[in-house]
């Protein structure tokens, strides 16, 4: 069966998908990413970019039309400068930008708009450009995490803009419900989802005036030096030090700190070191802050006290503390902290205050009520779990606990008043609750309640022990910098209460403005389904971006969220939250620990992926490619090349499917210097495969008669592309 060629099949802007890809990782405030930490996304330019190439035809596919190569150029060059308008992030929320990509979809497919799966959805970048374009969006995935941040992203808004949409609906949607809350309004008009957005701003501001009013206590003011005015002042962050005894018999076991930096302000010209005090007959440290220094000083502040990867020395003795000496230690419960440095708010930036016992004592005296005890698996244990750490309770300091543990009891008290207010505001007063589609008070509240619960999330990224302090942007690095659990020697709590960095009403502001920014125009759908066994709508189109071999082990990592999470929701998606932790076994990716070996878990994975793909093929529509993304680590690239184990293992699931391969797009998404970029993780680009099922009576050919084509035809198809 004939079908016609779409563009995504024939040629594509590359270099402008690519750029605006890069670019679009530097942008932070409204951006959807925003909203809850998910791994490895892929940039929504480009998402947005092959979706349309994916459904919009080529011009070839009209002869009667475009009967040659130049006409067939120059209507390229039309469609090319709608993508290279549409994937400019200042151009997503256009309208005009984006009816004249969508009437380009109409025409190609007759008017009615088919449905866009994504069985791998994560952090939901393809459903929601699906839903962006117009275009019913279906997303699903394995991970609970994942699971809200898609309902959140695509399901929730459009719920409140009319009656619930019925599966596969494509009606319009009204003028959206103003928010509920009882305050003033800040707006006289409301569109797609800033009403939701100006309701979680409001509830979550007063569940922190709640929360300060309870714990306050616990975050005290401090009295900055005298050239600073002497006035109290808000503090930012506390910075500990982890400590072990000292290695020297002679100092008794003093505690002494495991430093990798002493320098907490690396602007040029404006160096803060801490300099330890050390009293060898007392056996005390205490610690000073100084400004400025010659190179040697801030060469010596900048190595603190480490000497190798886990390797210290001692300040009393000047002894190394090897590896070893440090886990024996974390064995037995020794690991304690110590407080050596603060950081406040200044009439002119930041203030270096040293520590002060007062503020430890405070510190110290937090007794939470609940500790996450789940234990760490996998690859969220690989580095943290030899130094005392065993459960995700583990990464927190107890003054952490009792915040989260307060907000989040908070959240629920929320919720109540929300459906109060919601009920005056005159929504229905059904009881019908969200996950059964409802749209009145308590849907709403619960609505609302998912936003609240992220925010909390995001809150838990920036208040753990594992937070680190950036001296070049004077902020608090998340624990997230990576798409890993890494031991922090000297780590930050954050004072969730101030206006600086790592506060809740921060957290808050970075998702509410990515929630008002969704578009909640066409029904989006997200469900929790292991990617083999997903439901496709009639003629659906699958693009997705499945997990990356053995990069990331979403599940081990995700549950220092769902722990979190689960208690906060589970009331609302009893089904989604129905584990204690992540599903592990069933997720696809190539975990040698679970899967008994290296050869074990590249079976696992092929199979697996294979019948996911097989599952596609035998129920997505025929008159539109698939549209696969695969993302190359640079360091696979590295050291394996292009035809790296995970990239051949990939690609033979998907033929081996039944999949042909039409077209293959590499597209540049990531950009360099990041932190990310250190390690085995980082992402160096994406290949976009282009896929057609392919048919039962398709021919084969000998491998002479491929080589012979190959001379043939590629010399005119390399022209082309170039």
């Amino acid at each position: 069966m004939k079908h016609r060629k779409k563009l995504i099949e024939v040629a594509l802007p590359l270099e402008a998908i690519s750029a605006a890809s890069v670019r679009e990782k530097r942008i932070r405030r409204g951006h959807p990413s925003t909203m809850h930490i998910w791994y490895a996304r892929r940039p929504l330019a480009a998402c947005r970019a092959m979706l349309f190439a994916q459904l919009v035809d080529d011009p070839s596919a009209h002869p009667d039309k475009f009967p040659d190569d130049d006409t067939q150029k120059g209507e390229r060059k039309r469609l090319f400068d709608i993508i290279t308008e549409l994937v400019q992030w200042e151009k997503s929320t256009d309208e005009e930008v984006l009816e004249k990509a969508r009437a380009e979809i109409r025409r190609s497919c007759g008017g009615k708009l088919p449905p866009v799966h994504d069985p791998f959805s994560g952090g939901c970048s393809i459903p929601l450009e699906a839903q962006r374009l117009g275009l019913p969006a279906h997303g699903s995935d394995l991970n609970p995490v994942a699971v809200l941040i898609g309902k959140a992203t695509v399901e929730i808004p459009p719920r409140f803009k009319s009656p619930a949409p019925q599966r596969n609906a494509t009606q319009e949607y009204k003028t959206p419900t103003p928010p509920v809350h009882p305050g003033p309004k800040q707006r006289q008009f409301y569109r797609n989802a800033q009403a939701i957005a100006e309701d979680v701003r409001h509830y979550a501001a007063w569940m922190r005036e709640q929360a300060f009013q309870r714990i306050g206590h616990l975050y005290p003011k401090i009295t900055l030096p005298k050239e600073h005015g002497g006035k109290e002042a808000t503090v930012i962050a506390w910075i500990w030090a982890r400590t072990v005894p000292s290695p020297d018999p002679a100092f008794n076991d003093a505690p002494v700190p495991l430093i990798s930096s002493f320098l907490i302000c690396a602007k040029k010209g404006k160096e803060v070191r801490i300099e330890p005090v050390v009293d060898k007959r007392a056996r005390t440290i205490r610690y000073t802050i100084h400004k400025g220094g010659t190179d040697e000083e801030i060469k010596r502040a900048r190595e603190g006290t480490k000497s190798g990867r886990a390797i210290f020395r001692c300040l009393l003795s000047d002894a190394v503390i090897p590896t070893r000496y440090i886990r024996e230690r974390a064995k037995a419960g020794e690991i304690k902290a110590t407080l050596i440095a603060i950081v406040a708010e200044g009439n002119h930036g930041r203030v270096y205050i040293a520590p002060t016992e007062k503020h430890e004592q405070i510190a110290l005296s937090a007794q939470p009520e609940h500790i996450p005890s789940e234990a760490l698996m996998g690859k969220a244990r690989a580095d943290v779990q030899n130094y005392g750490i065993k459960t995700f309770g583990d990464l927190f300091t107890n003054r952490q606990l009792v915040a989260l543990n307060t907000l989040s009891g908070l959240m629920h008290e929320a919720r109540n008043k929300i459906q109060q207010d919601a009920i005056t505001a005159g929504l229905p007063d059904d009881a019908i609750p969200l996950r059964d589609g409802g749209t009145g008070a308590k849907a709403y509240s619960e609505a609302i309640g998912i936003y609240l619960a992220l925010c909390i999330g995001r809150m838990a990224n920036r208040a753990s022990n594992l937070n680190t302090w950036n001296p070049y942007a004077e902020s608090i690095y998340q624990v997230f910098a990576r798409q890993a659990l890494a031991l922090a020697w000297d780590f930050v709590e954050s004072n969730v209460f101030s206006t600086s960095s790592g506060n809740f009403l921060g957290q808050m502001e970075f998702l509410a403005h990515a929630v008002e920014n969704l578009p909640a125009t066409s029904p989006g759908f997200e469900e929790q389904k292991d990617a083999r066994h997903v439901r496709y709508s009639p003629q659906a189109v699958l693009n997705t971006d499945p997990p990356y071999y053995d990069n990331i082990c979403y599940a081990d990592i995700s549950d220092f969220f769902y722990v979190w999470l689960r208690p906060l929701v589970k009331d609302i998606y009893p089904e989604e939250t129905a584990s204690l932790a992540t599903p592990k076994a069933d997720e696809l990716v190539a975990s040698r620990y679970l899967h008994d070996g290296r050869e074990a878990a590249e079976t696992y994975f092929l199979d697996g992926m294979k019948a996911v793909m097989q599952n596609a093929t035998q129920h997505i529509s025929s008159d539109f490619p698939a549209a696969i993304y695969y993302a190359f680590k640079q360091s696979e690239i590295a050291q394996e090349g292009i035809s790296s184990t995970g990239w051949v293992t990939f690609l033979q699931a998907v033929i081996d499917s039944g999949f042909s391969v039409t077209g293959t797009w590499p597209v540049r998404t990531e950009m360099s210097g990041r932190t990310l970029d250190i390690g085995a993780n980082a992402l160096a680009s994406s290949i976009v495969l282009a896929c057609r099922k392919r048919e039962d009576s398709a021919e084969t050919i000998t491998r002479p008669e491929f080589f012979d084509k190959l001379k043939t035809e590629l010399p005119a198809a390399l022209a082309q592309l170039q």
